[in-house]
Formats: structure tokens, C-alpha cells, sequence
């Protein structure tokens, strides 16, 4: 088996990582670059987007941009395979954003195409036997795969974090489903900060319970695909027993991870509880706005409330008829969308909707360095090559001392086999 990193080996954002066996293709992941990245790089790459495609297939790990963006550039005759509730979520995405973003619209149309896969049980296209795995992520029904050919086995392991609320049982899942392997590509976004103690979600969750405590009305900024912290703050309201508002976009994105049969979906974290979330409506006279009547504010005025909010004029409007004069706002999401005004990834829509007041509680959707060095020890590879991260010798730096580290650059053809490397 070969393997050829097209994006990524240096940069976090735009992976693109393609197998190769006997005249067989399997790339992992088609996405776009991040904002800022310094070289923009428009892929055409052979048995993808050009040339013969009669041997190629396509795996997603999971819905994030970075991961799932170009997809929409693949001809229809290349299967895409991805997680049954991963493509639901996206196509609920899509669709909701479509009318103003045409990219959104070929997106779903491709996704329309996609092939489920069951986590945990294994299919094949042609050379090439895959075992999909869920993982834990920001991203619900993320997976990681195991590629076995006649010749070698690699684990890919997409994106995944082991401080999530679905973590428990990580290594275990590791030795029921994956076993030893050849190689682990793996991605390593946190190498910079490799000291760093992550908050777990559930920590994050009692600090945010408890902040609800002691803050009447609270406004919450979030990714609407992040399940987990999504789900968090909406028991958390429940328990305390404050009303928990969403849109309804919001809405469906919920009710598809609780009426599904993900392999989580027995997990009460994952149900409605006494209380459904309370959706808002939209004032047919003014479609720009969110509907808000008296009788509501009244209501809210004495219940208090959290609010899962995004960046929009809609939710700018709506918050400022909300009844609380001094409104708690959190940022539930990476910093650096409102960190540094001279960044590419800068929103200024959200820095103004957030004021200077706001509460910073987040926690990474990537794994620690302690956790990677425990994962590869369950594996026992004969080499890891990193990729996802933008500090491949920091990577190498710290695992070299118990297992090789073969740094690619974008675009190296590597064989892949059963000897040791070194």
C-alpha cells in the first residue's frame, strides 16, 4: 500500500490523504483550507477530480469544513462513504444555508449521493478492507478507520479528542475493533500546546450549570454541530430548571441526534427530558426577525433563560427584545474568531454581538499528547506519520523516543508495508 498526503502534512485545514493499492484508490477527507493559511492550493488531483475515477472511493471522517468542504468537487461516479448521522447533520446544514450559499447547495446535492456506513462494521472497496470507528469529537459520528490490505494495516484517525463525554471506553473500543496495526496517521492539532491539560466537557458542563445559577439570563454563542455541548447546556438549563431556547434550525439538528440509532442514541445524554427545548418562530411579517411576543418576554422575564445564539442580524435583533439588563453572554467556540481583530479568522459580527463582558468556556475538540502516546501504545505501530497539524517536527520531537516518526511533505508518495521502517 502507498500512501500520498496531498494536504495537510504541514497545515491543520484542507485534509487530503490518499491510499493506493494494486490500480485501487481511497482517499480520506477532501477539505477546505482554513482562513489565513498562507498558500491557498486548488487540488486537481489524478483518480479524484481528473482521469480515470473507475477505481476510486472517497471516506469522510466527519462533517467539519476542514474535512468535508470540497466534497462537492468530486464527479457523482466516485462513492462517498460517511456516517449514517454525520450526513444528516450536514444535510440539515446545507439545506438550512443553501439559499445563500450556493457552495451549500452543491454540497447537499453530493451528500444526496452518500453511502452510510455502520461504526463497527467493516466493508470493503475493492483491495481494501475498512473498519470504520466512532470517535469522539466536536463533531457528532466522527470516525477514524482502519485500512487493511493484503500487504499492511494503517489506523487513520480523523479527528478525535479523549477528555468528550463519549471517551470512557476508547482504548477498549481500540482493542475490540482495530487491534495492532502497521501505521497510525494521526493527527496532531494540540502538539503546540503538548503540556496542556484540557478541561473535560464534563467539567465544562458543571461550570456552566453553575454559572446558570448565579445568572438569571444567559446567551450562548456555539457551533449548531456541536452535539455534545449543545446537549450539556440543554440539561444543564433542565436541571436547574430555566427555560433552554433554540431556533429551528437548532431544533431539527437536535431532534435528529434524539431520534436516531447512532450507536450513542441509548445515552440519556442524547433525550429530551421532562421539558422540550423551546423553538422560536418567525414573524411572518417581517421575516428578518424572530417573533416575540409580550405574553413570551413576560414569561422569560420571570423564568429567566439560556439562549443558543449564532452571529446574525436575527439574533442581534431578538436579543436586545429579550428581557434581562444585564444579560450574561458566553463564547462556547474557538477564541480565535474574536482574539485578534488583524486575524483572517476574525468575525467582527461576533466580537460586537459578544460585548466586552462575555464568559470564555470552551474546551478542545482534539487530543491531548498524553492520550496520543497512550493510543499508540494500544496499537504498537511500526511508525506513526503525523498530519493535521502545523508542527510536524514538535510531533516528531515528542514520539520519537519509543516509535519512528516519518514526516511527509505534501504530495510524497510513501510506501507503506509490513517491516519495520528503521
Amino acid at each position: 500500500m502507498e500512501i500520498i498526503i496531498h494536504r495537510g502534512a504541514t497545515q491543520i485545514g484542507g485534509s487530503v490523504t490518499e491510499y493506493r493499492h494494486n490500480g485501487w484508490r481511497l482517499f480520506v477527507d477532501f477539505g477546505e483550507q482554513l482562513p489565513g493559511t498562507p498558500v491557498y492550493v486548488q487540488l486537481d488531483m489524478e483518480g479524484l477530480t481528473k482521469g480515470d475515477l473507475s477505481k476510486s472511493a472517497m471516506l469522510i471522517t466527519h462533517y467539519h469544513g476542514d474535512h468535508i468542504g470540497n466534497i462537492h468537487q468530486i464527479p457523482m461516479e466516485i462513492p462517498v462513504f460517511m456516517g449514517k448521522l454525520g450526513i444528516e447533520i450536514q444535510k440539515i446544514t446545507s439545506n438550512h444555508l443553501k439559499e445563500v450559499d450556493r457552495k451549500q447547495a452543491c454540497l447537499l446535492e453530493r451528500l444526496n449521493k452518500a453511502i452510510p456506513f455502520e461504526a463497527g462494521t467493516a466493508f470493503e472497496f475493492g483491495p481494501f478492507e475498512i473498519m470504520p470507528i466512532v470517535l469522539d469529537h466536536s463533531a457528532f459520528d466522527a470516525c477514524a478507520f482502519k485500512i487493511k490490505t493484503d500487504d499492511t494495516s494503517v489506523f487513520h484517525t480523523g479527528d478525535f479528542r479523549t477528555h468528550g463525554f463519549r471517551s470512557g471506553k476508547f482504548l477498549k473500543a481500540i482493542d475490540k475493533y482495530i487491534g495492532k496495526v502497521d501505521y497510525v496517521i494521526c493527527e496532531g492539532t494540540n502538539v503546540k500546546r503538548s503540556d496542556a491539560a484540557l478541561q473535560s466537557e464534563h467539567d465544562l458542563q458543571k461550570q456552566l450549570e453553575a454559572e446558570f445559577w448565579q445568572h438569571k439570563f444567559n446567551i450562548v454563542y456555539l457551533s449548531s454541530t456541536n452535539i455534545d455541548r449543545l446537549f450539556s447546556l440543554y440539561h444543564a438549563a433542565l436541571r436547574i430548571g430555566i427555560p433552554f431556547i433554540v431556533d429551528s434550525h437548532q431544533k431539527r439538528i437536535m431532534d435528529a441526534v434524539v431520534s436516531s440509532d447512532h450507536i450513542w442514541a441509548e445515552s440519556s445524554l442524547y433525550k429530551y427530558g421532562k421539558y422540550k427545548p423551546m423553538v422560536l418562530k418567525y414573524d411572518k411579517d417581517n421575516p428578518g426577525e424572530h417573533l416575540i411576543r409580550e405574553k413570551f418576554i413576560a414569561f422569560l422575564k420571570q423564568k429567566g433563560y439560556v439562549l443558543i445564539a449564532r452571529s446574525n442580524p436575527r439574533f442581534d435583533h431578538l436579543i436586545n427584545k429579550m428581557p434581562g439588563e444585564s444579560k450574561q453572554c458566553y463564547l462556547s467556540m474557538w477564541n480565535g474568531y474574536v482574539s485578534n481583530p488583524a486575524s483572517p479568522s476574525y468575525n467582527k459580527e461576533l466580537a460586537a454581538a459578544l460585548g466586552k463582558g462575555y464568559l470564555y468556556r470552551h474546551t478542545s475538540g482534539h487530543c491531548d499528547m498524553k492520550n496520543l502516546r497512550n493510543l499508540f501504545a494500544q496499537l504498537s505501530p511500526k511508525a506513526i506519520i503525523p498530519i493535521h497539524t502545523d508542527a510536524p517536527e514538535a510531533f516528531a520531537k515528542l514520539f520519537n523516543d519509543q516509535w519512528p516518526v516519518r514526516l511527509l511533505q505534501d504530495g510524497d508518495l510513501f510506501i507503506l508495508h509490513s517491516k519495520k521502517l528503521f
